[in-house]
């Protein structure tokens, strides 16, 4: 290693403790973006990151407003001949109820044991938080080796619906090599990972009517289509009994997997039975040709989220409900296109919804899937940089979520991101006591410092 590297990674660790006690300041402000109330405090956390890379002397610091909260930007003047990282962040968090689960305030943060509990600590202010540390600990020992450049946003766990709209007006700003996004996490803290795909998301409302209203039951039954069996009828040819979603065209752009994918996904430590302990199912269920962590990343899904129809309260009421609905969504894979999926669902409904009920399906959201080249030069420095601090190959995983900016920087600007990040499965994200388990996140910062050099 360079003298500079051994000198920063030397920083880091003699910070810790400050660190913490930032991190602890950041968690503090309750800068939840689905409450309107709020505002405040998203801008006094848009705020206290900017004030963050200004300490970090960047030179350039604007929080940027955009149709919803702010995006706060970065940068030092590029120098010409380095490549230049965009680091990708958020600062809103999600909110806290049920409150009485927690055992200590959610925006209290309290170290218990190695970790530390409040909202946001790993979704995703410690993660942002480890890469502004891991800067620190470069630039206060040298000079920056690499050009850096900030968008750390407040919308990311209510969708981003205004960034697209932001980034197409800041192409210039944002112009760089790639995007390190630590919006992601670990598959346990001996696992560390890199997340190559993001599968893209449609959703929709259907609705299916009958009768001007609820009937008895028992003077129309057998006379009258029910529309909750109706749904229930449509919903169930949806699959075939493979697991096959049955969808017009829904597979016609699923690429297939390589064998050195095939290999990586059984590199992964969670098979058939880590998903039966984690979900206490059974039997796992789907597309048997595939591993469970390749349908859950590399196959296209549809599910229902929810149903209602007539009468659901405590005791009996012998009604033949009027109308029913389902909220469904697919998960989508590279190269699916969720305006062909909605097309799709529209044409299965015609050929088989009976003529005895109406229906309405309402396209609520979609957003592409993306995927990444694993051999790009952004993610071979993070896999080294990995390796040097847990002493092994990382893991590389197609999530099964999404992340939005991923997919908006690759359509609007042609980015790639890289994904990482140094939460665990247990961290209890957008549930009570979420936490961060601190020395990962420590071992996270030391792996960033390798990567500034890396690159």
């Amino acid at each position: 290693m360079t003298n500079h590297r051994d000198a920063a990674l030397e920083y880091a660790r003699q910070h810790k403790t400050e660190f913490l006690d930032s991190l602890k300041e950041f968690v503090a402000i309750p800068s939840i973006s689905t409450d309107p109330d709020a505002k405040n405090e998203m801008i006094r956390a848009a705020d206290w990151v900017a004030a963050r890379l200004k300490a970090l002397g960047v030179e350039k610091v604007v929080v940027m407003p955009t149709d919803g909260h702010p995006v706060v930007y970065g940068d030092w003047p590029c120098a010409p001949g380095r490549p230049t990282m965009l680091v990708y962040g958020h600062y809103d968090v999600q909110p806290v109820d049920p409150i009485e689960l927690w055992q200590s305030g959610p925006f209290a943060p309290e170290v218990r044991g190695e970790n530390l509990y409040a909202r946001g600590t790993s979704d995703m202010k410690g993660q942002v938080m480890a890469t502004l540390d891991a800067i620190e600990a470069v630039v206060k020992t040298g000079n920056l080796p690499i050009n850096l450049k900030f968008m750390i946003e407040g919308e990311e766990e209510i969708g981003s619906p205004s960034l697209a709209k932001w980034i197409e007006q800041n192409k210039s700003l944002l112009a760089a090599d790639f995007c390190l996004n630590p919006d992601s996490g670990m598959m346990g803290k001996e696992y560390p990972t890199i997340t190559y795909g993001l599968r893209g998301l449609s959703t929709f409302e259907l609705r299916v009517s009958g009768p001007s209203g609820d009937l008895h039951s028992g003077i129309y039954g057998g006379v009258v289509h029910n529309p909750a069996v109706a749904l229930a009828e449509l919903i169930a040819g949806m699959h075939d009994a493979d697991g096959h979603v049955t969808i017009p065209g829904f597979y016609d752009d699923v690429p297939g997997l390589t064998e050195a994918e095939h290999v990586d996904f059984a590199r992964l430590p969670t098979d058939e039975q880590y998903y039966l302990e984690k979900t206490g199912v059974p039997a796992l269920w789907g597309e048997s040709l595939y591993l469970p962590d390749e349908r859950v990343g590399a196959r296209p899904t549809l599910e229902v989220n929810g149903m209602i129809s007539g009468f659901t309260g405590t005791g009996f009421k012998t009604v033949l409900p009027a109308k029913a609905m389902a909220k469904i969504s697919c998960r989508l894979v590279p190269h699916q296109d969720p305006k062909k999926i909605s097309a799709g669902f529209k044409q299965y409904l015609e050929e088989n919804a009976p003529k005895t009920i109406r229906w309405e399906l309402i396209d609520m959201k979609g957003a592409p899937a993306s995927i990444s080249d694993v051999n790009q030069p952004g993610v071979k420095a993070l896999e080294k940089a990995l390796e040097a601090v847990w002493g092994t190959r990382p893991l590389f995983k197609r999530e099964g979520g999404s992340v939005p900016v991923v997919g908006q920087l690759q359509s609007l600007m042609g980015m790639e991101s890289v994904l990482t990040g140094f939460g665990l499965p247990d961290d209890n994200l957008h549930a009570p006591n979420e936490k961060l388990h601190l020395p990962t996140w420590y071992k996270g910062i030391e792996a960033l410092v390798h990567l500034v050099f890396n690159l």
